[in-house]
């Protein structure tokens, strides 16, 4: 089913893409945005093309008041989005003009408001302890009330599905008293998560053959389908659909905004978004999982980062002769791109690949691939892990193509003689590492020694502190994560431990691993490709330092 305007422009009002990150999505456990936050976070959305943004509850939470009082002042310039105020009807019997609740909802100054209300009888008579008859008259009147002052509303119908099983008609009344006071849209809610597809969607073509009504969805993920009933409800007749970016909300979180609309505009072919805003999908959801403080979920749909990237040979060797035989889409439409993992499953058609990803042609040399393959599953066997050590991979890949071709080795930038690493446990308390390393470089034989925090630090200090003088094009690389995993198939301390260090130098980043059995000796291996990194891509590109 595909909805346009005439000429496949937007859908604009015809289709309402509603995003409540910045109040659902802030019940997620670990989230607190401040109101710098909340501004940041809403001018991204609004970037993207989203059509409403829900800001918050005023009158409720002192920061979501401010909120909206900093955008009213000026702060929030939007451009697609209209701001939206949340916030519930007036209270069982009072009067709404003298609801302190209702009178923030004006006082934000959104143009939006959306209010929430009971759906659910039970939850009428036990929660709210009143009536159908006034929870449909509080309904009735705060709409209403509302739109009276120039507001246009939308309706949560809280809870609804359950419901609309257990009492169809208390239900449908709510959905009427709203519309009758002059609602734009009902959503229905549901609010636990527990609907399945199939049962939401026959539900949703119920409540519009019964009504006639404008109907929404807002789905929470508690069964895992809040993306799945989202889009059902989409196919079954709902125009207005609401998420939180991520996926980020209470308990298991909300439909996913950048799932929900990968899945309208890539496979409905629905325009919701503005032009040229879809490939926006990835960076987006990354920056907005920045200002939440939570790490981007690598395997999220549309937009994680290894939601296309293959490590089976099987699919390497597919991808070869058509990308499309193994992707859904190309993953550019969305913003992402297409990464080879090159692990112990990887045949040659994986390092094929992969060299051409990192700008190395393995077709004309199938002893290079040969030996790759080999060497990949005889180190991935003992421990090493290719998969985000791109530079260590293609150190091996150079190597093997130098080995195949007969010309001259990839070496490091400068040659072991010898380290040592003392740890001082002082008097006074106080632990401290030298180190102690003599290479070779530049013709010279050099030996140096540094102190640092621990016995890899005061490696890298004595290292640098015997190479700057001769590579001064050391003194820009910095090592800017530093990683450990203990491998369990050796019991305690006879574990194998794995390093991966992430260096740059203000231009690029890298990433290279080491494993053994110390771990002192793991973490030089890294740090030696880290540095034999640099200078292959020096040589390649001309110096500069």
């Amino acid at each position: 089913m595909t909805r346009t305007n005439p000429a496949g422009t937007p859908l604009g009002d015809d289709f309402h893409v509603y995003d409540t990150t910045l109040r659902d999505g802030a019940q997620r456990e670990g989230i607190s945005y401040s109101v710098t936050d909340k501004l940041a976070v809403a001018r991204l959305l609004d970037s993207l093309g989203v059509g409403f943004i829900e800001g918050g509850w005023p009158g409720a939470l002192p920061k979501d008041t401010e909120f909206f009082h900093r955008a009213a002042e000026g702060e929030l310039d939007l451009r697609h989005a209209a701001l939206v105020a949340f916030g519930s009807t007036r209270r069982a019997g009072a009067k709404v003009d003298e609801d302190q609740q209702v009178r923030a909802l004006l006082d934000s100054g959104a143009p939006v408001v959306t209010l929430v209300a009971k759906s659910d009888r039970r939850h009428i008579e036990r929660a709210l302890r009143t009536d159908v008859a006034e929870n449909c008259a509080m309904v009735a009147d705060t709409v209403r009330h509302l739109v009276g002052e120039g507001r246009r509303v939308f309706l949560d119908a809280e809870h609804f599905f359950d419901g609309y099983a257990f009492d169809p008609d208390t239900s449908l009344r709510v959905l009427e008293a709203a519309a009758n006071a002059g609602a734009d849209v009902v959503v229905l809610c549901d609010t636990n998560g527990g609907q399945l597809p199939l049962q939401l969607a026959e539900t949703v073509g119920e409540v519009l053959s019964r009504t006639g009504l404008r109907i929404g969805i807002h789905c929470q993920d508690d069964t895992g389908c809040a993306v799945a009933n989202s889009v059902a409800a989409v196919q079954a007749g709902a125009t207005h659909v609401q998420f939180t970016a991520n996926g980020y909300g209470e308990r298991a979180g909300n439909a996913d905004l950048f799932a929900v609309i990968g899945n309208l505009a890539a496979k409905l072919e629905m325009p919701v978004l503005p032009e040229g805003k879809l490939r926006e999908l990835t960076r987006v959801s990354h920056a907005l999982a920045e200002i939440a403080n939570l790490a981007p979920d690598t395997h999220q749909a549309y937009v994680g980062q290894s939601t296309f990237a293959h490590k089976a040979g099987l699919h390497a060797s597919a991808i070869k002769v058509d990308p499309e035989l193994y992707n859904h889409i190309d993953p550019a439409v969305v913003g992402n791109g297409m990464r080879v993992l090159v692990t112990e499953m990887a045949g040659r058609a994986s390092l094929e690949l992969k060299g051409a990803e990192l700008g190395l042609d393995l077709t004309e040399s199938p002893a290079a691939v040969t030996g790759a393959v080999r060497q990949v599953k005889e180190l991935e066997a003992r421990g090493w892990s290719f998969e985000a050590a791109d530079a260590s991979l293609e150190l091996l890949l150079r190597r093997e193509m130098a080995a195949a071709e007969g010309t001259e080795p990839v070496d490091g930038p400068f040659e072991l003689e010898s380290y040592r690493v003392v740890l001082d446990h002082r008097s006074d308390g106080e632990v401290v590492s030298e180190a102690t390393v003599k290479v070779h470089v530049a013709g010279e034989r050099v030996i140096a020694t540094a102190e640092g925090n621990g016995p890899v630090n005061a490696l890298d200090a004595a290292l640098r502190k015997a190479l700057v003088p001769h590579l001064p094009w050391l003194q820009a690389v910095e090592l800017a994560d530093y990683k450990v995993r203990i491998l369990t198939d050796a019991p305690g301390t006879d574990a194998v431990t794995r390093v991966l260090v992430e260096s740059r130098d203000g231009e690029e980043e890298w990433t290279t691993v080491g494993v053994h059995g110390n771990i002192v000796e793991a973490s030089w291996l890294a740090l030696c490709d880290a540095l034999a990194y640099k200078a292959l891509d020096r040589n390649a590109v001309g110096a500069r330092s």
